[in-house]
């Protein structure tokens, strides 16, 4: 049986996100949502880095940057949306931040919609 990379903590992560988006729904910008989250995620004692700036090398140089969202407990980045519905684009972003770094894991969050949508990707 193949076991889950991280497992507790991505069902950690998004339940958080779920009671954000119970108690605020729709409609706010995703600055507000990723606040939210922050306080959720103290609460919880889930350890987070917020705006993390992550490289992107190139035969061992740095050749750009990316700030990714959220990264939890140095597994998981987390990329927060708040739009109508998530797009290929939106998975090609959390893909590419997967890529440059040494984090395997992934979350893409969106909290535009009625209903909270996320997916999981591992590279």
């Amino acid at each position: 049986m193949t076991e889950i990379l991280y497992k507790e903590l991505s069902y950690a992560i998004v339940g958080a996100a779920m009671e954000v988006h119970r108690v605020l729904g729709p409609g706010f910008l995703e600055a507000v949502y990723e606040e939210a989250l922050c306080i959720e995620f103290s609460t919880r004692d889930i350890p987070f880095a917020r705006q993390k700036r992550l490289h992107v090398s190139y035969k061992g140089q740095i050749v750009g940057d990316y700030v990714a969202d959220l990264v939890v407990d140095e597994k998981v980045i987390v990329e927060l949306k708040a739009v109508k519905a998530l797009t290929n684009v939106h998975e090609a972003q959390l893909i590419n931040y997967l890529k440059a770094t040494d984090v395997r894991v992934g979350l893409l969050i969106n909290f535009g919609a009625s209903s909270l949508e996320h997916e999981r990707r591992i590279v």
